[in-house]
This record gives C-alpha cells, structure tokens and sequence, in this order.
C-alpha cells in the first residue's frame, strides 16, 4: 500500500478517535483534510475502500453534534450570529428557483449540493466554538492546501505555461483550485508574523509548496485574489498603531522573506501571464469576461428572478454576438466567469441581495468584534481577526473572475470570520448578559454586597 494511503488511513482513524473521544470540532477538520485528499481523485484511491469518505466525515459531524447539542449551542447559538439567517434565505432562493430554472434537474441536482454544504457549515458553527477550535480549523486548512502543493511541485507544468490535473471535489478546473489556496496566503502571513518559532516555521514551509503551487497554476485572477489580500495585511501590518514591542521589526523581517521567496519561486512563463492583465484590449487578458458579465444584465431583464444553475450558460449565445460567442463555438455553452454574476443569475437579484446581506452583516459583526479586542487590548485576537477578513476579501476578488459562488472553501472563510467573531466577541456578551440577569434578580441587600 502506498505511504499516501496509509497516511489517509491514519488520519481517518486519528480523527475519527478524536472528533468522539476529544472533542467534536476534530470532524471538521477530517473534512477539511479530506477535502483536500480528495482520495476520489488521487491514483492511491484504487488501494482503499470504494465509499464516499466526505459524506461519512460529514455524518460524523453530525453525529458529534448531536451528542452534546446542548452544550454546543450554549457556546455558539445560531440565531445570535445575523449571518446565518441570509445564508439560510440563500439557500431558500435556491429552492424557489427550480420553479423557474432553465435547467432544472441540473438545478435540483446542485442545489441539494448547496443544501449539504450549508448544513455543514451550521454544523461546524457550533463545533468551533473555541479559540484553539478555531486555530486547529485554519491549520488543517493551511496543511490541505500545502498538500495540494506538494501534489503540485512534484508533477511541474504540463500543459504549456499551466499545470493542469489536480482537482478538488468541487473544483475540477485548475483555477478553482488556485481559487481554493489563494487565502492560504494572508493566514501564513498572520502565523509568520505573531506565531512562535515553532508556528513560524511550520508557516514558511507551508507557505513554499502553497506559493510555488500558483506559481505553477498560473491563475491571473488568483494572482490578483493573492496580492490584494495579502497587500492589504501587509499594510496593517506595517502601519497599523496597535502593535506590541518588536512587532514591526518582525513585519519588516516577514515582508522581506516573502519577497525574497517571491522572486525565487517566480519565472519568465509566470510574468508573461501575468503581463497580459495590462493589456485589455488582448483576447489573452480575459477581456471577454465582461462581455459574459455584461450580458447577465440583458439577460436578467428576461428573467428577473434568475435562471437557475447553467441557466446563463444555456442562453447566453443568444443574447450574444456572433462575434462575442467566437468563432470556435465556445460561446454557445460558456460559464459567466465571476461568482458575483455567477449568483446573479442563478438566484435573480433577490438571490445575490441575501449574499450581500450575509457579508455586510458579517464584517459589521466582525468590526464590533476588533472594537472589543481593543478594548480589551487583545491585539493578538485583533490582528487575527483582520487576517480572516483579508482572507475571505482574496478570495471573493479571486472569485470575481471565476464562477465560486457555491464553492465549498469560500463558504469556509465566512464561517471562519463567524467563528472567529463568535469565539472573540459574543460569546463575551452573553457571558456579560448572563451575569447582568444573574445580578438583576438577586435582592438588594446581595446586590451592595457584590458592588
């Protein structure tokens, strides 16, 4: 057997002991891995059992959760959270849809695909109830994704300038799986930074296979998702006033050695691509996404309430030009090529509304959390908060130019900045509500005793 299925073994086995024996949130992070494993898709598939291992990891989670729902809730109530709410009312746009989809049984059949991924995001809402659930998620994240780059820095580009044949289970495309690592960016970079030696360490090695991975991939919409989010930490990094003594050395330092590795890992095949996003008058840049997102609002005058999923890439040549489909025949089955419009005329403009609502609502929450820690003067917590937010914000400009609106690792780092808001900020205000009751009903005798 090989090392690679003997290694799946061992870890099915450590996380299943450790999500009933330990601690339930241990099934997330099966799943996570598994994802990542994608043993469906790897050639040491042939030497295991034939059975869905995501379905059974996510049964898992179900099961812990079930066990000890009430505590669970206790420390992560759904309804305290005003994300999940839009997130539910999403996937009931999506149930709403079918009635009108263009393609519905295709739409029945992702839909119910949707459902079991919100599932599975609720479920582990409540299972990542604390600050060492939370770290243990994002790390198994960060190995998934460093696994993915060891896959890809042993096969090397064979497909011109790309790399093309790893896939994940919702991602066959190798953009999407450039998509899927792209966040993996801003979080070493938080690790590296404020993590010990050990945790620093860890981060640069992870940070290599997963660097040289989009290296490989050559994904220009990754490139853009990468450099935004994790530009935009770096600035916080370096500039931001809440900082302990030292830091910004270390920033400096950090900064420093992700250039250097940048620089090594980089070549001429990767810096041609990416020279194409200057010139947008280039059929190489991808300048005709936006004819494809454009034409979702023609469309959307037809069908106001969305056309399901495929729709668009049903009826997009006939709102299309001879010359905007191409000469090749692409154009008359052609994916819309951003998640934003992706959603839009999936689930119609009430449908995207919900997303909207999911993502204000979760920042706003997110704020009020960093406004706490400061208070608190918990800058550790702060500036971890601000990396899961730089994380999600990567991968959402990543995802603006390749269809993800249902995938399954950016519904990850919404939970992540849920979970991280969750276990900062209002888990400290019920625990402030609760001991306000608790003092409202003693008598008042007990009450000058306690002031």
């Amino acid at each position: 057997m090989s090392k690679f299925a003997l290694l799946f073994i061992g870890i099915l086995l450590t996380g299943l002991g450790a999500a009933l024996f330990y601690h339930g949130w241990a099934a997330f992070l099966l799943y996570e891995i598994t994802y990542f494993m994608n043993p469906d898709d790897r050639w040491w598939s042939s030497q295991l059992p034939g059975i869905s291992y995501s379905f059974w990891t996510a049964v898992l989670m179900l099961t812990v959760l079930g066990r000890h729902y009430s505590s669970y809730s206790r420390e992560s109530p759904w309804l305290q959270h005003p994300s999940f709410k839009w997130l539910v009312l999403l996937l009931g746009c999506y149930y709403l849809a079918f009635f009108w989809a263009i393609q519905p049984r295709i739409h029945d059949q992702f839909t119910f695909t949707f459902f079991k991924l919100v599932v599975i995001i609720l479920a582990a809402y409540k299972l990542l109830n604390t600050r060492k659930a939370l770290q243990g998620a994002i790390w198994a994240y960060l190995l998934g994704c460093a696994y993915v780059g060891y896959l890809a820095t042993g096969m090397g580009r064979n497909a011109g300038a790309r790399l093309e044949g790893i896939a994940l289970p919702d991602a066959p495309d190798v953009n999407g799986v450039a998509n899927a690592l792209v966040p993996a960016g801003v979080l070493l970079l938080y690790y590296a930074w404020m993590g010990t030696n050990k945790v620093r360490l860890m981060a640069v090695l992870c940070g290599a296979f997963i660097a040289n991975a989009l290296v490989l991939f050559n994904s220009r919409g990754a490139f853009l998702g990468a450099a935004v989010g994790v530009g935009l930490y770096l600035l916080l990094m370096l500039f931001s006033r809440y900082q302990q003594k030292g830091q910004r050395f270390v920033a400096v330092l950090v900064v420093a050695l992700g250039v250097s590795g940048a620089i090594a890992l980089t070549d001429k095949v990767f810096w041609e691509r990416m020279g194409t996003l200057s010139n947008l008058e280039s059929e190489q840049s991808g300048s005709g996404r936006i004819t494809y997102w454009l034409t979702t609002f023609d469309m959307m005058d037809d069908h106001p309430m969305g056309m399901g999923v495929r729709g668009y890439n049903a009826l997009a040549s006939f709102y299309m030009s001879a010359e905007e489909r191409g000469n090749d025949g692409r154009g008359r089955y052609r994916a819309v090529h951003s998640l934003w419009f992706q959603g839009l005329s999936e689930v119609g403009w009430h449908g995207l509304a919900m997303f909207l609502l999911l993502l204000w609502t979760l920042f706003r929450t997110s704020r009020l959390a960093k406004k706490h820690l400061l208070d608190e003067q918990d800058y550790r917590g702060y500036f971890h908060i601000w990396a899961l937010e730089c994380a999600l914000v990567s991968y959402l400009v990543t995802g603006s130019f390749i269809d993800q609106f249902r995938s399954e690792v950016l519904y990850w780092m919404i939970l992540f900045v849920a979970v991280g808001t969750n276990v900062y900020y209002l888990q400290h205000l019920r625990v402030s509500d609760q001991k306000e009751t608790s003092t409202q009903r003693l008598p008042a005798a007990r009450k000058e005793r306690i002031a």
